[in-house]
């Protein structure tokens, strides 16, 4: 049962998630943490971020994850497996199938104006989707203290910062690497 409520939960977000992984987020963590509560907002935090320094998309590698966690609680390491390639796969499948079917039409539509009205349309809904997921892993919608990301000022210091870096343009994996050093100094260190 949990399988299949882990496939349909999925399924909706590759369905439904456009815009990418980031525009995805919210999404997510609506099915993963408050629908079906798999998982905490702290957990999910910890998936975006391993999800941004691991290859591929961010929706498929929390498929991948939140699959296995789900399926390792129902059982044995098999049930993990069983459901993290249940999860990806359920996630990849509207996407798949959709491109098929525009694929075949793509020449038909290019250059449509309704086509592209309609693309246009659909950009500053993304962007509201990839800032309404910042805000919810910024302001979690739990008032348990386990499942705040911003734990104290030096979280917020260190978000600062890699903020001022990133929109300096400051090299992507020199901003991981000190974000890392600055974390396990301030946290494990002291």
């Amino acid at each position: 049962m949990v399988l299949w409520q882990l496939f349909v939960s999925y399924l909706k977000i590759g369905f439904f998630g456009f815009g990418g992984g980031y525009a995805m987020l919210s999404l997510i963590q609506n099915e993963v943490v408050v629908q079906h509560g798999w998982m905490t907002n702290a957990q999910f935090a910890d998936i975006v971020a391993v999800s941004q320094i691991t290859p591929g998309p961010i929706a498929i590698n929390s498929a991948t994850y939140v699959g296995y966690t789900v399926g390792l609680q129902t059982g044995h390491t098999w049930c993990g497996i069983l459901g993290s390639v249940i999860a990806t796969l359920a996630v990849c499948l509207p996407s798949l199938t959709l491109m098929m079917l525009v694929a075949r039409f793509f020449l038909k539509l290019k250059g449509n104006r309704w086509v592209e009205g309609a693309m246009r349309g659909m950009r500053p809904v993304v962007i509201g989707m990839i800032a309404a997921a910042a805000l919810l892993l910024i302001f979690p919608r739990s008032d348990n203290p386990d499942d705040l990301n911003f734990i104290d000022g030096w979280s917020w210091a260190l978000f600062g910062a890699v903020f001022v870096g990133s929109w300096r343009k400051v090299n992507p994996i020199l901003l991981i690497c000190l974000s890392a050093a600055a974390g396990i100094g301030i946290y494990y260190l002291f």
